[in-house]
């Protein structure tokens, strides 16, 4: 098993090394528009994973959690590619949820550098996200300052 593991590991971080270059030229090609609403959707897939029992398995099957990894970046990556733009954007918006979970506390060394490329592409979308102001707090300082 000591030998399995990080050929394990080494497969994995290859192949979510691949699926993430695809993932951010997926993003760096979207409208600003559509980079805002996925800001808010991985916020909010992120934040949905983080409350399940097992974040780095959100959108797993529960018959499939025995697997040596989920199936969430894999449906993710599948509905990022996709045709359609609004289930292109929620599959970017999970398989950045899931890949964040799943390399966020990995013994294994060889997921850190696509643990650091997703926290940079979720700082990037971080940066898009503002939360709305409060339209009637505007208004009681637009009329303060004019009168």
């Amino acid at each position: 098993m000591r030998l399995l593991s990080p050929a394990i590991a080494l497969f994995r971080a290859h192949q979510l090394a691949r699926q993430l270059r695809e993932i951010e030229r997926c993003v760096r090609a979207l409208p600003q528009r559509n980079r805002t609403r996925l800001s808010v959707l991985t916020l909010r897939e992120i934040g949905q994973a983080s409350r399940s029992e097992f974040p780095h398995l959100y959108g797993t099957a529960p018959e499939a959690r025995y697997l040596p990894w989920g199936q969430g970046t894999g449906a993710g990556y599948e509905r990022a590619r996709s045709d359609n733009p609004e289930v292109a954007l929620r599959g970017i918006a999970l398989w950045l949820a899931v890949a964040y979970h799943e390399t966020k506390h990995s013994p294994q060394d060889r997921l850190l550098p696509q643990h650091r490329q997703v926290l940079q592409l979720l700082n990037e979308l971080k940066r898009l996200h503002r939360p709305v102001a409060n339209p009637a707090r505007n208004w009681a300082g637009a009329a303060g300052a004019t009168a």
